[in-house]
């Protein structure tokens, strides 16, 4: 793969911006799998094609490569003719445990390190670790928890979160958790529909240089969910006081030294409930299995990432996202996970200080970094640049998720972090704890792509007449079941409401709910979700494009795209968000408004251009197009308490579009 900038064939190859040295492949996890199985390094599409056709001969290869602790059984894939995909099972014998696999290994090798915002804190071998699992498992036994029962946390990235959810697992018990900037409101939301036993909880955190108390927090959350009777506080002392009587113990103090034990459970044993963003009603609390998700993160990271035993992953998180569950499993790879928390960017008396996950890469000598768009656009505007300043000799993968990644950032992470190394943008989903499209290491990074489809993924995009399309825009599918497809919705009528979100608009074929592409050479592009799909003169446009254009613009800190009704057609709206100091009047605006015609076309360009003082953020940090939207129609927006900054929203419902740029 070494023809970069060169044609071969037909096919220009200028997009490449990074291929995998020949040898260095054939030394990947991925490549020793494509040999196990009979497929030559160069033929990933035949290997894909075995992946999701031969469901059972490829999820059973997956799990001897991993060796995974358990008894698999008989049966890998069990089939039902009338319900293709939500009737499937995948190892109906299987018996394994989660947190068995995860704390597998050496004893000595170190499973995390924990860092802040201020630097390095500590870490903790495996077999540390594996003793703290213990005896909080035992305190979860005697607190009364049986295999099924919840148990939540309200923790930042911790060394005590992630024990906790091990203890959790190791007992069958259920995980679920928030992360403690979330109101009471919005973990009520979530965590209440579930109705946990024991919450472990802290009282104080510290974000962005600031301690923050919410143990009133706390205690009107557990008078408000009658189901906790146990509190299990970490980190700085502070008085937790429910009205109602609530054991509160120190996280320190529960449970008691005990053995290492693990039941193991069924393959579809519920292991975690994660909650959608909630924006356009209450959160839907999502079912995942235990074996789904173990063997679709081991996949993942071990044949798509190439995460090797001595490797150490960071992935900047919280709890309550997905890719916190996703970055932890790297544990059950044999590597080291980087535990960071606070804020990835903080604020200093001259600017912004940029430097602290680039600090942990360089004192924890990490392999693979996981970060966001919106991050890698703040590094550009303060021209922030991590290969002039760090050593990023260890780092092998820089990955990003939570948004579509822009070609000029392509270009920029390549320009301004790293030339030697493999980046890869991914898309997936809390629905499937995993990526329908990611990296390889056997692959070239094209501008603007990711990658490949996950292997045991049958990923395709539909068009308007349910047929199959390269090169032209559609809906993100999936055709063939696979393991990590949740069990279902936590609730009355849980399966039904599961059913109609995935398989309402296409009987037994997952529709995600993304607009996509895929690609000639074998990748894909994310162009946006279908909620959010802009349809003015009834031609669907996503709004990436439109993003990527406005963060090359240093003045805008912040941008939203939507659409609005008038004279019975759809208009472009687009929000921006002055950058400190800066100033947006027409002279910008029109520079705005041609380039997005010059590099997008002339259907992308805003009909209306307002300035805002903020854009509407769900509690992770993704804009909400669909709040601005009925805001600015003047609908009521369903709820608030999903957004990290509602009040912001009134501001929408003043927009008047005789007022627009």
């Amino acid at each position: 793969m070494s023809w970069c900038g060169q044609t071969r064939g037909t096919l220009v190859t200028s997009d490449i911006l990074w291929s995998p040295d020949s040898e260095a492949a054939q030394r990947t996890a991925l490549a020793r799998f494509m040999a196990d199985n009979g497929f030559a390094t160069s033929d990933y599409r035949g290997l894909h094609a075995w992946s999701t056709s031969d469901l059972g001969g490829f999820w059973s290869a997956l799990w001897d490569f991993c060796d995974l602790p358990g008894e698999r059984g008989n049966v890998a894939f069990a089939p039902d003719g009338k319900a293709w995909m939500t009737g499937a099972r995948f190892f109906p014998e299987a018996r394994l445990n989660f947190a068995e696999i995860m704390l597998r290994g050496d004893p000595d090798d170190i499973a995390v390190v924990t860092c802040n915002e201020s630097g390095p804190i500590g870490d903790m071998t495996r077999g540390a670790l594996r003793r703290e699992v213990a005896r909080l498992a035992e305190g979860l036994r005697t607190a009364g928890v049986r295999p099924g029962d919840r148990v939540a946390g309200v923790l930042p990235n911790t060394a005590e979160a992630l024990a906790a959810l091990l203890a959790a697992a190791s007992i069958g018990a259920v995980w679920t958790s928030c992360s403690p900037d979330f109101g009471a409101t919005a973990i009520v939301d979530r965590i209440g529909q579930v109705a946990p036993k024991v919450l472990f909880a802290t009282a104080r955190y510290t974000y962005g240089g600031k301690s923050h108390d919410i143990a009133a927090t706390l205690a009107d959350i557990v008078d408000r969910i009658p189901s906790i009777d146990q509190i299990v506080l970490s980190g700085p002392e502070a008085e937790v006081r429910p009205a109602r009587g609530v054991s509160v113990t120190a996280h320190a103090d529960f449970g008691a030294a005990a053995d290492e034990s693990h039941v193991r459970l069924p393959f579809d044993h519920p292991l975690y409930i994660l909650y959608t963003s909630g924006t356009t009603g209450a959160p839907k609390a999502i079912v995942h299995r235990a074996g789904g998700v173990v063997l679709e993160h081991l996949k993942e990271h071990i044949l798509h990432g190439d995460v090797r035993p001595s490797d150490t992953l960071l992935w900047y998180t919280n709890t309550a996202w997905m890719m916190y569950h996703w970055m932890i499993s790297v544990i059950g790879c044999g590597a080291t996970a980087v535990l960071y928390d606070g804020a990835p960017i903080l604020k200093a008396p001259d600017g912004l200080d940029c430097s602290p996950l680039w600090k942990a890469v360089d004192a924890h000598r990490v392999t693979h970094l996981g970060i966001s768009p919106k991050y890698l656009a703040t590094l550009a505007a303060e021209a922030y640049h991590p290969g002039e300043r760090h050593d990023l000799t260890t780092l092998r993968a820089l990955m990003s998720a939570g948004a579509p990644v822009s070609e000029a950032q392509f270009d920029w992470v390549y320009d301004h972090i790293k030339r030697d190394m493999m980046f890869a943008s991914i898309s997936g989903g809390t629905e499937i704890l995993g990526c329908f499209l990611l990296g390889s290491p056997l692959h070239p990074v094209r501008r603007g792509q990711l990658t490949v489809p996950g292997l045991g993924l049958a990923v395709a995009v539909l068009d308007e007449r349910g047929a199959p399309v390269v090169g032209r825009r559609g809906d993100l599918v999936c055709t063939e079941p696979f393991p990590s497809m949740p069990l279902t919705f936590w609730g009355e009528g849980g399966d039904a409401r599961y059913r109609a979100t995935y398989f309402a608009e296409r009987d037994e074929v997952w529709t995600h709910g993304d607009i996509a592409e895929m690609t000639a050479t074998g990748g894909g592009i994310v162009h946006g979700r279908s909620d959010s799909t802009l349809k003015p003169g009834g031609v669907r446009i996503g709004t990436s494009e439109i993003y990527a254009v406005c963060e090359r613009f240093p003045e805008i800190d912040d941008c939203i795209v939507f659409g609005a009704d008038h004279e019975g057609d759809e208009e472009i709206v687009l929000c921006l968000k002055p950058a400190n100091g800066a100033v947006i009047a027409a002279p910008l605006v029109d520079g705005l408004r041609k380039t997005i015609r010059a590099d997008i076309s002339p259907r992308h360009v805003p009909a209306r251009v307002h300035v805002v003082s903020d854009v509407p953020l769900t509690i992770n940090g993704k804009r909400v197009e669909s709040a601005a939207r009925t805001a600015c129609a003047g609908g009521e927006v369903k709820n608030l308490a999903s957004l990290q900054n509602p009040e912001c929203l009134d501001a929408y419902r003043a927009l008047r579009r005789e007022e627009a740029l």
